[in-house]
């Protein structure tokens, strides 16, 4: 069956399904909801300012999962501990998944497959240079020169991961972003931030993109990931910085490179400059592949971390049969070799396993800047799945809906909702299948 058939059949199965819950679930579940928890604020006015200590202090993370964590993209993923929804034919997940917080999800669709502490604010280590990459990729032509000063590589945290980035030597943007994804260099990070006007101005656009992508868990202080007291972010919120970065061609190219001959130093060979060059490899395993983890099928990204605070983490898009799974894990307990990968891998495997068995428990939500796919013309997203507002109940969050809410009128509410998706169903398929898709990613290559 080709491909654009399977996923109209699959989501009018999914909607068909939703419609049955809300009709035998509406007097309970729906009835007179209550308001969707406001998530904690993160830098309140300080989305578009330098972070001030104060702000920080607020944002610090907590030992332990808080027992109210912010509704962004639906109720489940404010619990604390593991969401999802095991009914008959849905594999069981992996139990020994350690890590203090993960979430798999559809990345085309916005589905949440499962999720683990989805909104635990964490340190996340360079997994935070996603959101760098998606806020200043877009600003430099890729085949801009930048000579290195000494101003550019000045304020790196003692024992940062470097390329190594030149002082004296000319650089393409193309080669400092390579540099980045591939070796993780805070030095090619902060040339390109001094570029961008200075590591001030770079936080303040990261704190304001996230806030645009509805990543409201997380509090920018570097633009590298360092560790920084009141740096944090959350599962959720990785996952949508590499589901907003890879529609960007360029993005999706510097994240799934394995290795490349990278600009060296300029020496004088019999009276001539000639520069050399030095091989740079991905460090992401499941890319790359290592003694104990091979790569992954379809593999294709994102980026990898690991800091004193943060531990592990690690955000990875992989596809495997024309589905495209994303994967964020933060931190493994289990403290082994590539610990972060294997456990990745596993949920994967798992995502895999379930696509087309298991209900949602939430949605990634698209930025407020993105039009929402509807059947009405011109609508546009509003960003009440942010749980900055009370949240409208979608086919995710319905069907998967808990005796959480009690009282009155719960039927009117419910026949308005079904009445709602009876209109998408006439229009088209949307809620499922829309959101957010994907280009076509840069596909697996063939190692050598």
């Amino acid at each position: 069956m080709p491909a654009p058939l399977q996923t109209t059949r699959r989501s009018l199965l999914v909607l068909s399904a939703a419609l049955s819950s809300l009709a035998l679930t509406a007097p309970v579940a729906l009835a007179a909801p209550s308001p969707t928890p406001t998530p904690t604020p993160t830098t309140s006015a300080t989305a578009t300012t330098t972070p001030s200590s104060s702000a920080s202090s607020s944002v610090t993370p907590t030992a332990t999962p808080p027992a109210n964590m912010s509704s962004v993209g639906g109720t489940r993923l404010a619990m604390a501990g593991t969401q999802v929804n095991l009914t008959a034919g849905v594999p069981v997940l992996p139990k020994d998944v350690t890590a203090r917080s993960w979430i798999v999800s559809d990345a085309e669709s916005g589905a949440v497959l499962a999720a683990h502490n989805a909104h635990w604010r964490l340190p996340p280590a360079s997994t935070l240079k996603m959101l760098f990459a998606d806020t200043v990729l877009p600003k430099f032509p890729k085949t801009t020169e930048h000579k290195v000063v000494a101003s550019d590589l000045a304020g790196m945290g003692a024992g940062s991961s470097v390329v190594p980035i030149k002082q004296g030597e000319s650089y393409t943007v193309h080669d400092l972003w390579l540099g980045v994804f591939l070796r993780s260099g805070n030095d090619a990070v902060h040339v390109l931030a001094h570029m961008n006007g200075g590591v001030d101005k770079t936080v303040a656009d990261m704190n304001a993109h996230a806030q645009d992508l509805q990543a409201l868990d997380t509090h920018v202080v570097t633009p590298d990931g360092y560790d920084e007291a009141g740096q944090v972010s959350s599962a959720y919120d990785l996952t949508l910085f590499a589901r907003s970065g890879l529609q960007k061609k360029d993005f999706r190219e510097y994240c799934s490179t394995v290795s490349v001959k990278f600009p060296g130093e300029t020496t004088k060979v019999k009276g001539k400059s000639v520069r050399g060059t030095f091989e740079i490899r991905n460090t992401n395993r499941l890319l790359s592949g290592d003694s104990d983890v091979s790569v992954y099928p379809g593999i294709a990204g994102v980026k990898n971390g690991n800091t004193t605070n943060a531990g592990a983490t690690f955000t990875g898009v992989a596809e495997r049969n024309g589905k495209v799974l994303l994967v964020t894990v933060m931190n493994p307990e289990k403290d082994e070799h590539n610990e972060v990968y294997k456990e990745a891998a596993k949920i994967l495997d798992w995502g895999f396993q379930a696509d087309g068995k298991v209900q949602p428990v939430g949605e990634l939500v698209a930025p407020k800047n993105v039009p929402q796919a509807s059947a009405q013309p011109g609508a546009t997203a509003t960003g009440e799945a942010g749980g900055d507002t009370a949240a409208k109940p979608s086919a995710s969050s319905a069907a998967s809906a808990s005796e959480e809410d009690a009282g009155s009128g719960g039927v009117g509410i419910a026949l308005a909702i079904v009445g709602g998706l009876l209109v998408l169903l006439a229009g088209g398929v949307f809620l499922v299948n829309r959101r957010w898709p994907l280009p076509d990613l840069v596909r697996r290559r063939p190692r050598p």
